[in-house]
């Protein structure tokens, strides 16, 4: 894939804002600079997605007070030309059989400490740091965790519409039948929906049946789905280059009392998680809030994970709602709500609902029904 994957158009304008926040934040993070392989980062930054990452070097140089400088192999030069983004840095391409580190040294702080990207590739890295013993480097996911955190409104719109094709998916999931038919196809089916809804990436389709519910990321095999199975549906993926991701928990059948009471006290600790959401509010909070409603019924134990992660171009990415972060809730900002209860050999329950700040509270990007849904 080169240059944007995104239906709405971001700018070279747009992408020259984001590099140049990118780069203000840096400074204020107290580093020399920002270094971004290929990834989610430089899509974001730049538009330009290469083909693949491969063993040439393709770097994106943001330090502060200079113009973005992206090294990039000069056989792909022209792909990365094309990218949205392009007209807002400089191309600075190198053949082979030259020394692209050489090439990039140049343009860094010899002692800098210099945020990079997560999924930077370590022979890259560490060859960059030969070249340039003195410096040091720090994960974007440590020094700037909170760089995509916040939406536009062209992003925010991207986001909705991910969501809201997420949603069309499960309501015709829920027509097709459960029993009889093993985890994997029902999967299929699923991913073929988040296809028909104008999704190009499929990231996950989780159908956990009966006692593999009891298992958050369980992944769909060749269990047959029984009459009186309790279902969790956790799915999503990538619409026009932003994320989708929600979990509904259908029943084949009529559920026992149990499975109707833990269902409704998970849709209860959800809807109270999402309550708690407000510009200012600790992204604690929303895990704590949700969280207590599953303690105090007795089934805090039963609650194995987090209660959300934020989505963009990514499907997972910060900020993350679990204690310990105290990173204050911004308008813009989305992220999953997603409180569980799991039952070790028996059953699982999961609800979740992409959410983003509003100026005075939250607002829901998936509107399915969080009632207990039977299917066949």
């Amino acid at each position: 894939m080169t240059g944007s994957p995104h239906a709405v158009s971001f700018t070279a304008d747009d992408y020259r804002a984001r590099m140049e926040r990118a780069a203000r934040a840096a400074a204020d993070a107290g580093l020399a600079g920002l270094l971004v392989a290929p990834g989610p980062d430089l899509v974001w930054l730049t538009g330009y997605a290469p083909t693949a990452a491969t063993e040439r070097l393709t770097l994106l140089v943001l330090v502060p007070g200079r113009d973005p400088v992206l090294v990039v192999p000069a056989l792909e030069a022209p792909d990365a030309g094309k990218a949205a983004g392009a007209p807002a840095l400089t191309l600075r391409d190198w053949t082979d059989g030259k020394d692209p580190y050489a090439a990039t040294a140049a343009l860094l702080d010899r002692s800098g400490r210099f945020g990079v990207s997560d999924n930077a590739w370590a022979m890259h890295l560490l060859a960059l740091q030969r070249t340039l013993p003195g410096t040091s480097y720090a994960s974007l996911t440590e020094a700037l965790p909170m760089l995509r955190a916040v939406k536009d409104a062209a992003e925010l719109e991207l986001l909705t519409a991910a969501g809201a094709a997420a949603d069309a998916a499960f309501e015709e999931i829920r027509k097709v039948t459960f029993g009889g038919r093993r985890e994997s196809d029902v999967a299929a089916d699923l991913a073929g929906l988040l296809r028909r809804f104008g999704h190009s990436q499929v990231d996950f389709t989780i159908v956990a049946s009966g006692p593999n519910g009891a298992n958050p990321h369980h992944e769909a095999g060749d269990r047959v789905i029984e009459d009186g199975d309790t279902v969790v549906l956790d799915f999503g993926g990538l619409k026009d280059g932003y994320g989708s991701d929600t979990s509904r928990t259908v029943h084949v059948g009529e559920p026992t009392d149990e499975e109707r009471r833990v269902h409704d006290l998970v849709r209860e600790a959800q809807e109270t998680g999402f309550r708690a959401v407000r510009p200012g509010v600790a992204c604690q909070d929303v895990d704590r809030a949700a969280r207590a409603v599953i303690t105090d019924a007795g089934y805090g134990e039963y609650f194995i994970h987090r209660t959300g992660h934020g989505i963009g171009v990514t499907t997972h990415e910060p900020p993350y709602m679990i204690e310990g972060e105290e990173q204050p809730l911004v308008p813009g900002m989305c992220f999953s709500v997603e409180p569980g209860v799991y039952l070790p050999g028996r059953f699982g329950v999961r609800i979740e609902d992409i959410v983003t700040v509003t100026e005075d509270g939250g607002r829901r990007l998936n509107d399915t029904t969080r009632e207990m849904v039977i299917v066949e």
